[in-house]
């Protein structure tokens, strides 16, 4: 037992013997050869980069995405004469487009019929309008004629007064609320826009309520410059039959109900109302965000491979310079290596002592990278406000290629060295 306790000792000590020199002498090697390991070490950092600035980033995109699905609600059914996306084959646009518009004659219908449904409302996004007040102007403001419900089903936040009221909403009133970018344009700092009146669709509107900046959504609505009003108001100024306008349809499932059986509920009920016969495919779409996260998962998937192909190409470029570097090493150490073989030096130990040394260098270029990556994660996150995950797994990636790229790199000029004959390698000048 103490035999077996002693010879364990004594191989814990060479192992760390070999890994202090090794550490030792990768370090001695930057510093006597400082351009060529820099150059070397430039194609493992560049690689790692590539490779963990990618991960990192599309890690925070879907972060991102998954809390702005959060914020929509993944329960929600949008009803359009189009669909979002493709089945695989022709987008037939021209064929969608002469479908008939929503109405609100299909919003009764679902309340009515599909119990399993929350909240149902309709959305008409019209053109780019222009809002005025008194001499100040906004251009390109998006306009949404709504229905009750619709603040419940996009989560809409007030920052300064109130939202439409049912009773504004059903009856047509010149009420509006208006998003951050417009208030800012049409109300100058210190003057409240609440009780004031804008202009737009050759009609006079009172604001009753500012929204929080927010950005726009996945759903496509872009709040910030913006301007919401009721849908009956909007009927009575605009043709909303006319194919200029795409009336949207939002079902919101109820708690704990399954959303493909109230989709199935409401397709069946959108079928009865638009008269669609037997047989003959439907008239409209129905579209769920889940949709959209699926169509940039694949895209994620694609920009995942490339970054793996281009980081792999710098890493493959880096080998060979971590290569060149240990062949050139063991020809530098040859005379060393013949002494330790010839004092007793196993041929295991003088392997470890290269490989390890290769391992290290590559360490330390891909420790250079996913520094340069958490640096700029810094930058993006206080510079441009968007939010970057820096996430351990991907780190420990980065480690991980690196240590594989050293083992690869290094176990040729290893082995060289390692099957050196002593008494030539003694004699080499």
């Amino acid at each position: 037992m103490e035999i077996i306790t002693v010879n364990f000792g004594q191989s814990m000590n060479n192992i760390s013997q070999i890994l202090s020199t090794s550490i030792i002498q990768a370090f001695q090697e930057l510093r006597a050869n400082k351009l060529r390991t820099f150059l070397s070490l430039l194609g493992i950092t560049i690689g790692i980069f590539c490779i963990i600035a990618v991960l990192t980033v599309l890690d925070s995109m879907k972060n991102n995405i998954q809390q702005r699905m959060a914020s929509l609600g993944g329960d929600v059914l949008y009803v359009d004469k189009m669909p979002w996306m493709d089945d695989g084959g022709e987008y037939k646009w021209w064929e969608y487009e002469r479908r008939a518009s929503l109405t609100p004659t299909e919003v009764k219908a679902i309340q009515s019929q599909v119990p399993d449904a929350a909240t149902v409302t309709l959305c008409m996004g019209t053109h780019r309008i222009t809002l005025k007040r008194a001499d100040m102007e906004v251009s390109g403001v998006a306009g949404y004629a709504v229905l009750d419900g619709f603040d419940k089903i996009q989560n809409i936040e007030i920052g300064n007064g109130r939202y439409l009221s049912a009773s504004e909403i059903d009856g047509g009133a010149n009420s509006v609320v208006i998003g951050d970018e417009v208030c800012n344009g049409l109300f100058t700092s210190g003057i409240s826009p609440l009780g004031k009146s804008i202009s737009f669709l050759g009609r006079k509107f009172i604001v009753v309520g500012v929204m929080k900046k927010v950005g726009s959504n996945m759903a496509g609505f872009d709040f910030d410059n913006a301007v919401i009003f009721p849908y009956y108001m909007a009927s009575s100024l605009l043709d909303v039959r006319s194919r200029d306008y795409d009336p949207l349809l939002a079902i919101k499932a109820g708690a704990g109900k399954n959303l493909d059986e109230v989709k199935y509920e409401v397709e069946g009920v959108l079928r009865r109302v638009r008269k669609v016969r037997p047989g003959q495919g439907d008239d409209f779409a129905i579209n769920q965000l889940s949709q959209i996260s699926e169509k940039i998962e694949s895209i994620f998937g694609v920009i995942d491979v490339i970054a793996w192909v281009i980081g792999g190409f710098s890493l493959l470029v880096g080998a060979f310079g971590i290569a060149n570097i240990m062949f050139v090493t063991v020809k530098e150490r040859t005379r060393i290596i013949g002494l330790k073989k010839a004092i007793g030096a196993r041929r295991s130990s003088i392997m470890w002592e290269f490989l390890l040394e290769a391992i290290v260098l590559c360490l330390i270029g891909g420790a250079v990278g996913i520094i340069i990556v958490v640096l700029v994660s810094f930058l993006l996150t206080y510079a441009f406000e968007f939010s970057i995950v820096l996430s351990l797994t991907n780190f420990f990636i980065g480690i991980f290629v690196s240590i594989l790229v050293g083992v690869l790199s290094g176990v040729i000029p290893a082995r060289s060295a390692s099957r050196l004959d002593p008494v030539v390698a003694i004699r080499s000048n």
